[in-house]
């Protein structure tokens, strides 16, 4: 929600640090997934995962929501391992077939395209037997000190600690996004 016109705004720099509590890959995060990204030699970064039945939605059958932040982050890692501090700005899920929990499943992101700061990315989760379950595409902003000036600036009223925007100056303009 925008500030109100002459109420003072907080803006501070975002930065994507490694966090050993991560949800998906902290180590010091007992209630996380635990998966461990390793990086192949094309760039790819891969996980494997056996989800189990804490993380179901319907009995049997993984949450989408699960999915979407598995997917998210094999993304993001493989982002990350190129040195880049990035965000995620746009994620788009196609769930092909249910994700049951007593499976084993390789996780696999990568790189697809890279323009200035947006990054488009795509991962997908299979069986072992090589089935694909789920397929992810997304588009990810950099935060890179190499890029000249503030990136991302979040504006926030003081009195309002739960909603926060992205000051529409300083946003890169995604395809299919016009300015006003």
């Amino acid at each position: 929600m925008p500030a109100m016109p002459g109420s003072a705004t907080a803006a501070r720099q975002f930065h994507a640090s490694p966090n050993s509590a991560c949800f998906v890959c902290g180590k010091e995060n007992p209630a996380g997934l635990g998966l461990v990204f390793e990086s192949r030699d094309d760039g790819r970064m891969r996980a494997w995962w056996s989800p189990g039945p804490r993380w179901e939605g319907f009995q049997g059958i993984v949450h989408g929501g699960v999915v979407s932040t598995v997917l998210d982050e094999a993304m993001s890692k493989a982002v990350s391992a190129t040195g880049c501090e990035a965000l995620t700005a746009e994620l788009t899920i196609r769930f092909r077939q249910p994700v049951p929990s007593s499976g084993r499943f390789r996780i696999e992101g990568w790189i697809v395209k890279r323009s200035k700061r947006l990054i488009e990315t795509e991962a997908v989760v299979e069986s072992a037997d090589g089935r694909e379950h789920a397929h992810a595409w997304a588009r990810f902003l950099a935060l890179s000190a190499s890029v000249q000036g503030p990136l991302v600036r979040v504006v926030a009223a003081p009195d309002d600690g739960e909603h926060f925007e992205v000051d529409p100056y300083e946003a890169p303009e995604l395809p299919g996004q016009e300015r006003s």
